[in-house]
């Protein structure tokens, strides 16, 4: 079976205590920690930046952080993110004036690099840097918010996605974000993702004083990838 990986956003999260919700939605069997960072300029949200990673990190948090840079320009916060604890970064083509070059930025920072498309961003941006991305993200949502529901067409690109990874032979994460749930995951996953981002789905779906609501709303998750041929 393929190496799924659930990575709640953080974004849906109770930033009262920050600390405390991600320790129990990793209690509860979720395997990275993903954040959703904006600028209010190249997306209309603003929303958290390194310092909250720093914290977590602080807190204790061991769990991979899964950066995912709304922002643009790009270049200039990139260091700040390493600095600050995290594992992938993940930008946008659109912010960057030179791919190549902040993807190589990424990876000399000491982070594992990726590339995020948009729903009607071409995966051709892809041709020229495979050897330089260790995770590509579909947004299967526009960016900005939470709680969208998912864009079905999303599924097609997932398929030229995979066929792309694989055909490239290099170890690359496909990760979807935007609006994945218990009742589409299993399809998500069919059509090539291995990774997924889900946030109101779980923390939403959870009463906040209560880690055992993640347990049911990550295991269910769970139970539906076990299903994926």
């Amino acid at each position: 079976m393929a190496d799924f990986q659930i990575a709640p956003s953080i974004l849906s999260a109770d930033f009262a205590r920050l600390g405390e919700e991600v320790d129990n939605v990793l209690k509860s069997g979720a395997d990275i920690v993903h954040f959703d960072v904006m600028d209010n300029h190249y997306v209309p949200n603003l929303t958290i930046g390194p310092l909250v990673c720093e914290a977590l990190r602080k807190h204790g948090v061991t769990a991979p952080i899964d950066a995912h840079l709304m922002v643009k320009p790009v270049d200039r916060i990139i260091p700040d993110f390493a600095r600050a604890g995290a594992t992938y970064i993940t930008f946008h083509p659109e912010a960057s004036d030179h791919i190549d070059r902040s993807l190589q930025l990424v990876r000399e920072c000491g982070c594992k690099s990726g590339l995020v498309f948009n729903p009607a961003t071409p995966l051709s941006y892809l041709d020229y840097v495979m050897d330089k991305v260790d995770m590509i993200l579909l947004m299967s949502v526009n960016p900005g918010f939470g709680g969208q529901s998912f864009i079905p067409s999303t599924l097609d690109k997932l398929r030229q996605a995979r066929k792309m990874i694989d055909d490239s032979g290099l170890k690359i994460r496909l990760e979807v974000d935007g609006g994945v749930k218990v009742d589409n995951i299993r399809e998500i996953a069919g059509a090539g993702a291995d990774t997924f981002v889900a946030g109101s789905a779980i923390f939403g779906a959870a009463a906040k004083s209560d880690a055992n609501d993640y347990d049911t709303v990550v295991g269910k998750m769970r139970a539906e990838l076990a299903k994926v041929d």
